[in-house]
């Protein structure tokens, strides 16, 4: 199974993960960050669902995406 997370505080919200993902499993947060954005995340529930193939890594503009398998 594979792990995807976020290093929310640094996400401005572009939504780029999203729109490549998939399994589309990535969301964005309802609450805001330090930054005031909503941050993408993927719920953990649906973690098992991740391929694991780092498409939302690759799209990331600011490297806050790490996927792990």
């Amino acid at each position: 199974m594979a792990k995807v997370t976020f290093r929310e505080d640094r996400c401005k919200g572009c939504g780029h993960c999203i729109a490549v993902c998939p399994v589309k499993i990535i969301e964005f947060d309802e609450k805001l960050n330090l930054k005031g954005y909503h941050p993408a995340i993927v719920k953990e529930e649906n973690m098992g669902k991740c391929l694991g193939c780092a498409s939302c890594a690759r799209m990331c503009p600011d490297l806050v995406i790490t996927v792990e398998k």
